[in-house]
């Protein structure tokens, strides 16, 4: 199921997962996507935002696993996929690759993080 992408590309309180700090990361994503499709040959900022997911998704992957989540193992599948597939994106980054980061971390938090509320430590 698609959820609607925000224009302009931003977080917003309907991604609220309400656990702060990764809220804070998640609005972090948001802006290193924008940034990156502001300028879609800028390889600093690809690094970038591969740096942002990878950091989030250390720090999400350690509540999950701390609290004992039960759908760990596949939630940390979907986030090694994206990592490896934005390190295979070419630059400059086609207007098809930027609406699939966009949708992705959109489809994401709603569609996956959203099941963890309320269930972290």
């Amino acid at each position: 199921m698609g959820f609607d992408v925000p224009e302009p590309y931003k977080w917003d309180d309907s991604f609220m997962v309400f656990y702060n700090t990764l809220d804070e990361e998640h609005k972090g994503l948001f802006i290193g996507i924008f940034d990156l499709c502001k300028a879609p040959d800028n390889q600093a900022a690809k690094e970038s935002l591969y740096k942002l997911c990878a950091d989030h998704f250390s720090t999400e992957e350690g509540m999950l696993e701390s609290s004992k989540y039960e759908e760990f193992a596949a939630h940390k599948t979907i986030h090694d996929k994206f990592l490896t597939d934005l390190k295979g994106v070419v630059l400059p980054i086609s207007i098809e690759k930027q609406t699939w980061a966009k949708e992705w971390l959109v489809n994401h938090i709603k569609g996956t993080d959203f099941k963890y509320k309320g269930k972290l430590n």
